[in-house]
Order: structure tokens, then C-alpha cells, then sequence
């Protein structure tokens, strides 16, 4: 059984993030999102009665996170609330389903045709929304809150800030701006974005006021050895499998390590595609190696390309180039090409960054 990560035991509590400990993460550093834009959210959100909300596929802790924990503030002002990605084969990740909220969500299929008001969280491109695109097409606004730099823009209201180390500080902006207040549900789901993005507060974005948005959560009662243990430190049998035949096949090549997964692998131990998100992290501890690359073949039978970088490369420019994006550390995109031909094109992007 899932462990209860929210510490049932205890009453809930409340953190009122006007007090004196708890400052908003624009009022300790610099915020890009100008105040007009917020102040068109909350108008529109405020004149709302349905909000439809969406992330990016294949959802990660910061995505998914994020979007939920805006949700339970929308729901307890009185809003009716659905929320979704566009995945094909919709299921949340093993590794999220600890999160709270999750009543939420419906399957592509039964999200609104064209919503009123549709919030999207961590997506920086429009093809990111997967089966939702055409919803978000026929939105009649469409708020968009994301911390990439690569972000395209679409959207009618930009709530977007490319030094947030996390969407999930954009989501907590939100939510304050909103009038809620954090208990342990929205807590948990902002801090599994917090954590995800941050890679445990070792990446280089981790600034001050990352780890006070963090005293922040924590202060609502948060278990956060059973949050990093449901997020890292589970996995079924399977993927030691698959990650043997993915290190088996690893090259290192100037500067580069890089490997893949196939379809192949993961039906030999019937294991789902979303497992496949914790191999880049070990591949990219080479020392010797500046840039780190995984294909995973997803269910589709597209390669989708993990890139990670320890500082001297862009690869989120490298990313775009290739009609992706992300971040200057780390960054992916989706190819359709062989293995060889899909890396014979990222080395030469590679090669001009």
C-alpha cells in the first residue's frame, strides 16, 4: 500500500503566507512575470465558473504537481475544476501516484471541447499538450504558467518566469494571489515539483528562495522521507533489467555519453514507459562526459530524447533546434528517426552550441 505522505495522524494545518516567515518568492527575488499578467489571471479566473486545467504529457512531479495543488485553491473558491494531460494511453506515473487531488482528473476524451478559461502548468509548447492541443486551440483564454526559457509563448495570458527554478514557485505565486492558503495537500503536491525540478535542491537553480518556498511546505506538517522515497527510491525488478541493457550499450564519445532504450526491452519485463525517466540521471554521472543522452521509444515507436548537461553546453538550445525545449541543464525532444539518424542530428546541433 501506498504510504500516506500527508501523516494522517495529525491534524491539518494551515500556513498563512502573509505572516512574517512567510514571504512569496517575488517579494525575496526578482519575478519576470509582469503584474499586469497576473492581474489578468485572477480577473479571469475570478469571472470563471469552470476552469479546465492541463499539463504536459507524460507528466512529471513539477507538471502534475503543480497543476493539482492550483486546483484544490480553484475548487474551494466554488470553481468546478477538470484537469488532465494529453497522453494517449492516460495514466498517472507510478512514481505520482502518492499525490493527493487526483479526483481531479479525466482522460483526454472527457476533458471540454472548448473551455471558457483553460490553465496549462510547466508546458512550453503548444505540441507539449499532446491530445489537448485542439482544446487549447479552442479555448476562449487560455493562462499559461511555466518556468522554461524556451517557452513559445502561445497562450493569452503569460505567467511565465524563465529564472523560476520550478513551475511549482509559479503555482505557489498563484495560489497566493488567489487568497488560498497551503495545507498539506497542496503542500505535497508543490513540493514534489519543488524537489523534481531541483533534483533535491542540487541544481544549479536552487537559490534562496527555493529552499524558503521549502520551509514553507514543510511547516504544513509534509513527510518528506516518504515523498523522496515514493519520488526515488522505488522501482519495480524489472527496471534493474532494463537498465542493465541500456548501461550494456552505452557509448562515450568527445565528451558525450549517451545510450538508448527500445520497446523491445521494456515488453521483456513489462515494464511501462514512465519508469524509463530515472536512467539519464545515472548515465549522465560520467565523469568524462560534459553532455549526457537517452532515446527512450516510447509506445508509439518515437524516440524521446533526455539531454543533460553539467553547465559548459546549452543543450536547451540544442533541444530547440531539434523542436524541443527546456532548460539550460536539461532539456528533450521528440524524434521519428532511426537511432543513428536521430543521433547523427543531434551531434550536429551539438557541434554548433
Amino acid at each position: 500500500m501506498t504510504p500516506d505522505v500527508r501523516d494522517r495522524a495529525e491534524r491539518p494545518h494551515r500556513v498563512d503566507p502573509r505572516g512574517a516567515d512567510a514571504v512569496s518568492s517575488c517579494a525575496t527575488e526578482p519575478c519576470a512575470v509582469p503584474e499586469a499578467a497576473w492581474r489578468r489571471a485572477l480577473k479571469l479566473i475570478g469571472q470563471a465558473d469552470e476552469i479546465a486545467l492541463s499539463c504536459h504529457v507524460s507528466p512529471d512531479g513539477d507538471a502534475l504537481g503543480s497543476m493539482l495543488a492550483v486546483g484544490f485553491v480553484l475548487r474551494s473558491m466554488g470553481k468546478r475544476v477538470v484537469a488532465s494531460f494529453g497522453d494517449r494511453q492516460f495514466a498517472v506515473p507510478r512514481l505520482l501516484r502518492f499525490l493527493p487531488g487526483q479526483d481531479m482528473l479525466v482522460p483526454p476524451k472527457d476533458y471540454p471541447a472548448a473551455p471558457e478559461l483553460m490553465i496549462t502548468f510547466d508546458s512550453s509548447t503548444f505540441e507539449r499538450l499532446g491530445l489537448l492541443r485542439d482544446h487549447t486551440a479552442a479555448a476562449r483564454e487560455v493562462i499559461v504558467v511555466d518556468h522554461h526559457l524556451s517557452n513559445a509563448g502561445f497562450g493569452t495570458v503569460g505567467l511565465i518566469d524563465g529564472t523560476a527554478a520550478a513551475t511549482a514557485m509559479l503555482a505557489e505565486q498563484l495560489i497566493y494571489r488567489l487568497g488560498g492558503r497551503l495545507d498539506r495537500d497542496i503542500a505535497t503536491c508543490l513540493y514534489a515539483g519543488l524537489v523534481t525540478d531541483t533534483g533535491s535542491f542540487r541544481h544549479s537553480s536552487t537559490t534562496p528562495a527555493v529552499h524558503q518556498m521549502a520551509a514553507r511546505l514543510v511547516a504544513t506538517g509534509l513527510r518528506t522521507d516518504e515523498i523522496a522515497r515514493e519520488l526515488w527510491d522505488r522501482s519495480p525488478f524489472g527496471y534493474l533489467k532494463v537498465l542493465a541493457a541500456a548501461l550494456d550499450r552505452v557509448t562515450l564519445e568527445d565528451g558525450l555519453v549517451w545510450t538508448y532504450v527500445t520497446r523491445v526491452d521494456r515488453a521483456a519485463y513489462g515494464l511501462p514507459y514512465a519508469e524509463l525517466e530515472g536512467i539519464i540521471d545515472i548515465v549522465r554521472r560520467t565523469d568524462e562526459a560534459q553532455v549526457a543522452v537517452v532515446l527512450k521509444e516510447d509506445d508509439q515507436g518515437a524516440w524521446q530524447v533526455s539531454i543533460r548537461s553539467k553547465g559548459a553546453v546549452d543543450v536547451g538550445a540544442v533541444s530547440a533546434a531539434l523542436g524541443g525545449g527546456g532548460h539550460h541543464n536539461a532539456a528533450g525532444y521528440t524524434a521519428h528517426d532511426t537511432v543513428e539518424e536521430t543521433m547523427v542530428k543531434f551531434r550536429r546541433e551539438l557541434g554548433k552550441a
